[in-house]
């Protein structure tokens, strides 16, 4: 009696762990639609470059540049959250760090920062009071990549990691309710900073817990498939940088970026060199809304910490022109966004025949403009990865270069023999399937029908945490 009432509990655990993993995947996914959607019925808002760069004539300044370049005379936050209301927008965003490492709020991290220039203000703070008190939300940018503390490839330290976490806590915790938090430098190819030197999943847990209504975003858009979500609760578009949103298909929550001068921070050409054009912008602001997208745009301060006369210029036409009276899109639910390390990453892999050079590696090199691409004469294409030794995992992202596989199924082997997973037949070229955590030495999908050829652009295996 005794033995089945252990053996009744043990299976009493494993259903509860199951269910608590399934439930839990759930009440994120409705939790992530909500706060999605929120964030694109905000519609328009202004980012704000200001930093050490608005002094050196360069985004990006000298690391070595000392606080007291930083020296705004007639910083008033007031006026940027008056303009901003001028144009209808609804929140701000200001870079509280950006690659230079320079902190324009009241940091106990670093000397390397606002309160060791000849300013001695909390700029953060000034910000986030005077756009709450004209009623517009409040949205924060932090740069990764850190040249001044040399947080960049190859010298990243534990005490990096640390100084990461330390500033987004101070961030997170001394100023109220934040909407979004912006991270850039992050896996980016000028920036090289992977999500395993910063581990991304770390950083994600810490901000949910610190503000889990906190929407996270990092500008990878380059980088990621439209059609998923990766390591980003929001689609990211930087226009600037030749990023563009397909307004006709989008089906993902998207924030596009472009600034309204010719670069993201003050240059002295400013005062007298023409702003992009109002009407564009809000033809620009339509199409977007229009296809799910919240659009923000940069204003930069100049030396003395003012909008100039053009951009204010611009920004009273943009809000006669918009008016902000007609409902963003109502989206479809989405997935919770992948942000687990790759453990398939530059593993060994395998495959049935490839079509010529395309063969098996091209599938798993944290590269989704290079694919595997199976033989057309092989009816029932395989690709697997070879851990090397035991390994847990929960999920699998399969994304194609084309939408052309429509059935297939995933195995695991353990202890040399195949066990099942999932089989699936979603038709998006981001193929994502959660399940509960199995071990093996080897991950194996299979393909069962496609309507062309088969191609493979990643194939991406986690262990999540939940």
């Amino acid at each position: 009696m005794k033995k089945l009432f252990t053996a009744i509990l043990m299976l009493s655990c494993i259903i509860f762990k199951t269910s608590a993993q399934n439930n839990s995947v759930n009440t994120t996914t409705a939790n992530y639609s909500n706060l999605q959607q929120k964030f694109v019925d905000l519609k328009f808002g202004m980012f704000i470059h200001f930093n050490m760069p608005t002094y050196m004539d360069a985004d990006w300044p000298d690391p070595e540049a000392e606080a007291a370049n930083f020296n705004p005379k007639k910083l008033n936050a007031d006026q940027w959250a008056k303009a901003a209301k001028t144009a209808n927008m609804t929140y701000g965003c200001l870079t509280t760090k950006h690659h230079s490492g320079f902190c324009i709020w009241d940091t106990k991290t670093t000397d390397y920062n606002v309160m060791n220039s000849p300013l001695k203000r909390d700029v953060v703070k000034e910000y986030v009071d005077a756009f709450r008190k004209n009623n517009l939300k409040v949205m924060l940018y932090y740069s990764i990549l850190d040249t001044h503390h040399k947080l960049r490839p190859h010298t990243i330290t534990q005490k990096h990691f640390e100084m990461v976490k330390a500033q987004l806590t101070e961030l997170l915790t001394k100023y109220g309710k934040i909407e979004a938090l912006i991270i850039d430098g992050w896996d980016a190819p000028w920036s090289r900073i992977s999500y395993d030197d910063i581990n991304f999943e770390d950083i994600y847990h810490l901000v949910k817990s610190l503000q889990p209504e906190c929407v996270l975003m990092d500008l990878n858009g380059a980088k990621y498939p439209a059609e998923g979500l990766f390591y980003s609760d929001i689609k990211t578009y930087e226009m600037g940088a030749g990023q563009r949103l397909s307004t006709k298909d989008n089906v993902m929550p998207s924030l596009a970026c472009l600034p309204l001068q010719s670069s993201w921070f003050w240059k002295t050409n400013f005062p007298t060199t023409p702003v992009k054009e109002p009407a564009k912008m809000v033809a620009q602001l339509n199409t977007l809304n229009q296809a799910g997208c919240n659009f923000i745009l940069n204003v930069a301060p100049n030396r003395d910490g003012l909008f100039d006369d053009n951009a204010l210029a611009a920004l009273k036409e943009i809000g006669k022109q918009w008016k902000n009276d007609v409902p963003a899109p109502k989206l479809a639910a989405t997935n919770a966004p992948i942000i687990s390390s790759n453990l398939a990453k530059n593993k060994p892999s395998n495959s049935s025949w490839s079509d010529d050079m395309n063969i098996m590696d091209f599938a798993n090199d944290d590269d989704f403009t290079t694919s595997w691409t199976s033989n057309t004469a092989i009816k029932t294409p395989w690709y697997e990865i070879d851990f090397g030794h035991d390994t847990e995992f929960n999920t699998i992202a399969l994304t194609e270069p084309k939408a052309n596989i429509s059935a297939y199924h995933f195995e695991y082997l353990q202890n040399g023999v195949w066990k099942p997973i999932a089989e699936g037949n979603i038709a998006s070229r981001v193929k994502i399937h959660r399940f509960n955590r199995v071990y093996g030495t080897k991950v194996r999908v299979t393909i069962d029908k496609a309507e062309g050829q088969v191609s493979i652009a990643e194939f991406g295996v986690y262990n999540e945490r939940r």
